[in-house]
């Protein structure tokens, strides 16, 4: 009789564990989907990690959405959080886009705007509880600000710090790209096999296959002085604001360029929310600059 009651009591335990981690499970991982019930619990099993994916709105040639640099890292993000969660925080496409500002749907805000507007995000994320904040970029044109911006906050104390998540590639995945890819990688840059390829994936519904030779993307060298970066350039080699071969793009390109983004910032997610160093290096930064 005692030995059935012990292991009643351990089939309840059980039982009741398996309940909390299937309510945590089905925690929304998007900031707009929780509810303030769940507040204090998403910050707990994210270990008061947040996401912040920055795409843009912008041209990408004649074929691809719009909004394919948000689609694609709003997807990231949403499929990363079901293998590790954290909270996304919603779509966010106020980047740097001046370069497309010839081309119809682009959104480019004032430049003191998007400086603004990316440090009260993140101090409002922060005020909402979040201590670690990961950037997942969609556009090519905003790593530069991303990470000068992430570095500036280091000219005053905060009480959290901001990640910068990049992908890289190995030898193996290299070698299944190079089989799957059919134009050369040098040349897709932008809306071409690679961006094509992805939203042949995720949303084929929005891709316009038979629109992507209506364009050229090929580069036109209109500018040419080594070794030195002004802003016209990329409008002087793409005024089409496209780089490359969309009309070669696969679904099955696409799938692998998004799982081997996906399964790695799955990874970073995990090993942010145990990272134990940023903050008190940070702190301690702080206290020597006060001295």
């Amino acid at each position: 009789m005692k030995y059935l009651l012990n292991a009643a009591k351990i089939f309840l335990f059980l039982l009741l564990i398996l309940v909390q981690k299937s309510h945590a499970q089905a925690l929304p991982t998007r900031w707009d989907e929780l509810t303030a019930s769940d507040w204090n619990n998403a910050l707990q099993q994210s270990n008061y990690t947040c996401i912040l994916p920055i795409g843009i709105l912008e041209k990408h040639g004649p074929h691809v959405p719009i909004g394919s640099d948000l689609i694609r890292v709003r997807e990231y993000a949403a499929r990363a959080t079901k293998k590790e969660y954290a909270v996304v925080f919603p779509d966010y496409f106020y980047g740097q886009i001046n370069e497309a500002r010839h081309q119809p749907g682009v959104f480019a805000l004032k430049e003191r705007v998007v400086w603004d507007l990316l440090e009260a995000t993140c101090d409002e994320i922060a005020r909402n509880g979040f201590k670690k904040i990961i950037i997942i970029n969609g556009h090519g044109g905003n790593p530069e600000l991303i990470r000068y911006f992430i570095q500036t906050r280091l000219e005053q104390p905060h009480n959290y710090a901001v990640y910068f998540f990049e992908p890289h590639s190995d030898s193996a995945y290299l070698q299944q790209l190079k089989t799957l890819h059919q134009s050369p990688l040098s040349t897709d840059m932008h809306a071409g096999e690679n961006e094509t390829s992805e939203l042949l994936y995720l949303r084929p519904d929005l891709v316009k296959m038979d629109s992507a030779k209506n364009e050229s993307g090929k580069n036109l060298n209109r500018w040419h002085i080594p070794n030195v970066y002004t802003a016209i350039w990329w409008y002087a080699d793409f005024p089409n604001h496209y780089a490359g071969e969309g009309d070669k793009a696969t679904a099955a390109l696409g799938e692998l360029l998004v799982n081997h983004v996906v399964d790695q910032l799955a990874n970073a997610i995990k090993a942010i929310k145990a990272d134990t160093t940023t903050l008190p290096l940070q702190e301690e930064f702080y206290k020597r600059v006060r001295k």
